[in-house]
């Protein structure tokens, strides 16, 4: 092979690699947000949970207070 064909290659190849580094950069900050997303939901998902768990003991206690039997009885 002659020089200028090596360096035709050699160029093709760093040309590769900063396409593929900016490519690993990119992908990198989608990863670091997503991961902070899954974060956030987990804790809203936490207090909904919590929250739902409050309104239901809250209606269960409600019912067993409010309950009367049927008038036939």
């Amino acid at each position: 092979m002659n020089d200028t064909t090596d360096s035709t290659r050699l160029d093709e190849l760093e040309s590769r690699l900063a396409f593929q580094d900016d490519v690993i950069e990119s992908l990198n900050e989608i990863v670091a947000r997503q991961d902070q997303e899954l974060v956030r939901l987990g804790r809203r998902l936490a207090a909904l949970e919590a929250k739902i768990a409050e309104v239901a003991a809250s209606n269960s206690s409600a019912a067993a207070e409010s309950y009367e039997p049927p008038p036939h009885y």
